[in-house]
């Protein structure tokens, strides 16, 4: 099985330079394919192919406006141009949205490394053009003739960290034979069938004064933003707004912003490990999750902030995963399928249940918590 880690990184000043250049040449040669290929649809009504693209970076930009471009590993750009070639046939086959232009501000800083070049060493790993770098952590050792797959340095924000894939075998669990039902919500992160309640993490007293803490930074970004810019008006209306020169104010406030930000997304998804891990270490034959419908809960917007703090598609992900590690079987219950509306005791379906009936009540005399009885309807499914 492939196994993902991430391994922190400690570079020197003159390798922190070499990742920017890196990670502004990858967002560059993916945003030059999304731009060479609209412009050759538009003009030729023709679909351009990656290996065009790169062709033309190589043999006519490279040597000659673009020499930047030998400062970095080869392998940035032509993999960047992948990434961005993959996106649109994505987008055409329906499965994501338009690819859009990376931000040098608002997109993640990352860039990939050559899997057949990068070596483990004792410190750390030795990369194409970026030397041997340090690592906090030892690379995870391989057996002869396997390589890392992916492998990408990102920044976070505050570090950079190593992304790689690799083949690691796993001993299956001795399974007890039953069935665990996953009700996931919004009020409680999941109810389990074995009665076990998993809580939302962001109703803790220490997740609500990061987020109180986050509103005041922003709104302090805010000020410092239209104190910095001067507006031009005509006829006492704005036609548009200049910001001046002295930015490093907001530079700051917006790296306050970013840290906060990254801090409260690592104490959720420790939380979801944790919870995961939890449900899966009960040596379960199976795991019945239903399939939820995360986009359109989305669109609600009374629904949309707790839906996205909870991070639902995540947390079934986890579960995904670590199921196929120690031999679990992992199943999607049918969207439309009436978790919540049957009685898990007689299997009658209560069609007039509403939204705000916390508490499940039968005709047969059944009597218990709404997500209770859904997660007990899950682990009785079948498909």
């Amino acid at each position: 099985m492939i196994v993902a880690t991430k391994i922190r990184l400690k570079p020197t000043k003159e390798q922190e330079v070499l990742f920017w250049k890196s990670a502004g040449t990858a967002r560059w040669a993916y945003n030059y394919f999304l731009a060479e290929s609209e412009r050759i649809y538009n003009d030729e009504k023709r679909t351009v192919k990656e290996g065009e693209v790169r062709k033309k970076i190589n043999n006519e930009l490279k040597p000659t406006t673009h020499k930047w471009l030998k400062e970095v590993g080869s392998n940035v750009m032509k993999q960047a141009v992948k990434d961005a070639d993959i996106a649109r046939k994505r987008w055409f086959e329906g499965i994501n949205e338009k690819p859009r232009f990376k931000n040098r501000r608002r997109s993640k800083v990352s860039f990939y490394v050559n899997y057949e070049s990068l070596k483990r060493t004792n410190e750390g790993f030795r990369g194409e053009k970026i030397g041997s770098v340090k690592t906090c952590n030892a690379l995870p050792k391989l057996k002869k003739g396997h390589k890392y797959s992916n492998p990408r340095i990102s920044f976070d924000g505050r570090n950079w960290f190593l992304s790689i894939g690799y083949e690691q075998e796993f001993e299956p669990y001795d399974l007890t034979g039953e069935s665990l039902g996953i009700d996931v919500g919004i009020e409680k992160l999941a109810v389990c069938s074995d009665e076990e309640f998993k809580k939302n993490i962001n109703k803790t007293k220490k997740v609500k004064r990061l987020e109180q803490k986050l509103k005041r930074e922003q709104r302090q970004l805010a000020r410092k933003l239209e104190a910095n810019t001067k507006e031009y008006t005509k006829n006492r209306k704005p036609i548009y707004k200049i910001p001046l020169k002295n930015m490093k104010n907001i530079q700051k406030q917006n790296a306050k912003i970013r840290n906060l930000y990254k801090r409260l997304n690592d104490i959720r998804t420790n939380h979801l490990h944790q919870c995961s891990n939890e449900i899966v270490k009960t040596k379960l034959s199976r795991i019945v999750m239903e399939h939820l419908n995360v986009k359109g809960l989305m669109k609600n917007k009374h629904l949309a902030k707790a839906v996205a703090g909870q991070k639902l598609y995540e947390f079934k992900r986890q579960i995904q995963y670590k199921c196929e590690k120690y031999g679990i079987e992992f199943v999607e219950a049918d969207r439309w399928f009436p978790s919540s509306k049957t009685c898990s005791s007689c299997g009658q379906i209560k069609s007039d249940l509403r939204l705000k009936d916390r508490l499940f009540i039968c005709s047969c005399g059944l009597k218990m918590d709404r997500d209770l009885n859904a997660s007990i309807n899950l682990a009785n499914y079948s498909i």
